[in-house]
């Protein structure tokens, strides 16, 4: 997987600190040699930029870039997607978990960026129903919720944002003390945290105020955060469906209840009393990036009729985008303007209470 690296052309200069991102005259490059490697395509042509002196070459443009088992990357991508584990993706590749870790890491952030760049760039036509995936990070103490807003008509995800939950439900007087201990050490979520990540996700889908008809379930939470929506000049007809209406395809919010049935079913990291949930908030957020980019651009409506991709019936795209188009180049994130939650999501700032000194993507060349 990656370029063609005798039929590639730089389309610009790879570094954000170069002169020519800032300059109206041409970009001006020129060829500068090969080097050779022990992936194919082993001849990969190089180049020099006319304006910064900087040298690059063709894999510099690659989804594959920088990675020393480049084969894996698309393996992983197709195992994140098939409910498999990082252990049993490393096994059947013969290669360490970590290194299943660091290419999810990369196809997540990734995601994030295409859904941005390939994402509509007109108002929603369309009824949005909004709800919320709830799973689990590290343990049970630290439950977390996906806020999605998912196209009613379409079934194309807009918009999706991480909220930290406070642990809730039945629990022994044990763990209540114990949770009461982990909370003094390090600290209560937000009490808001749905409400908030609501209005996020729903900001995210329609950055500019317009008429909004949202569908939910009754949780309270939702008048609030659509509340501040009107306040900045939003016009939102709140729609609300009991949660023990039957969830069949009838029910008006089965657009966001058949995401979830996705998530829940694709994603080993939220099924039910696995040993495979995912360690830290932030990896749930990337794995969780790239199944919404492959539900919106590359999967058919329906699995067994077929259909139009979620992307397609909102006229988003034309075609449907397979996987390996969708890796198959680098996307830089200073060409495309993530929006300051989804920044952080990006740059790794998802934290987890537990661990200290959490990795943040701060690799230069690599950002």
């Amino acid at each position: 997987m990656g370029i063609d690296p005798l039929q590639f052309t730089p389309p610009f200069c790879p570094r954000s600190d170069c002169p020519s991102q800032r300059s109206r005259a041409p970009w001006r490059w020129r060829r500068h040699g090969f080097f050779t490697r022990q992936a194919s395509p082993h001849r990969i042509p190089r180049f020099r930029c006319g304006h910064c002196g900087h040298s690059f070459s063709s894999q510099t443009f690659s989804g594959s870039y920088w990675l020393k088992r480049p084969e894996v990357l698309l393996p992983a991508a197709y195992a994140v997607l098939a409910c498999s584990g990082h252990r049993q993706s490393a096994r059947e590749r013969h290669c360490a978990p970590n290194t299943i870790q660091g290419h999810v890491g990369r196809i997540g952030r990734q995601a994030l960026l295409l859904l941005r760049e390939l994402g509509p760039r007109h108002e929603i036509r369309e009824p949005v129903v909004v709800d919320g995936f709830e799973s689990f990070a590290h343990s049970q103490y630290h439950p977390l919720y996906l806020n999605l807003v998912v196209g009613a008509e379409s079934h194309y995800c807009y918009a999706f944002t991480h909220a930290e939950l406070r642990r809730k439900g039945r629990m022994s007087a044990a763990q209540r003390r114990r949770r009461a201990r982990l909370e003094a050490r390090h600290g209560r979520p937000d009490p808001k945290a749905i409400e908030l990540g609501t209005y996020r996700a729903l900001r995210l889908a329609a950055p500019r105020a317009q008429p909004l008809t949202v569908r939910s379930d009754e949780h309270d939470a939702y008048p609030r955060a659509l509340t501040w929506l009107e306040r900045l000049g939003y016009t939102v007809r709140h729609e609300r469906t009991h949660s023990r209406v039957a969830r069949t395809a009838r029910n008006p919010l089965f657009p966001v209840n058949r995401l979830d049935l996705l998530l829940r079913h694709n994603s080993a990291n939220h099924k039910r009393e696995t040993i495979a949930f995912s360690k830290r908030h932030q990896a749930v957020v990337w794995r969780a990036a790239w199944l919404l980019a492959w539900q919106n651009f590359a999967k058919p409506y329906s699995e067994r009729h077929g259909g139009a991709t979620p992307a397609m019936r909102a006229g988003i795209a034309s075609r449907p985008l397979p996987v390996e188009e969708l890796l198959r180049s680098r996307r830089f994130p200073w060409r495309i303007a993530l929006p300051e939650e989804w920044r952080s999501y990006y740059d790794g700032e998802v934290p987890t209470r537990r661990i200290r000194n959490e990795r943040r993507h701060t690799l230069k060349l690599a950002h």
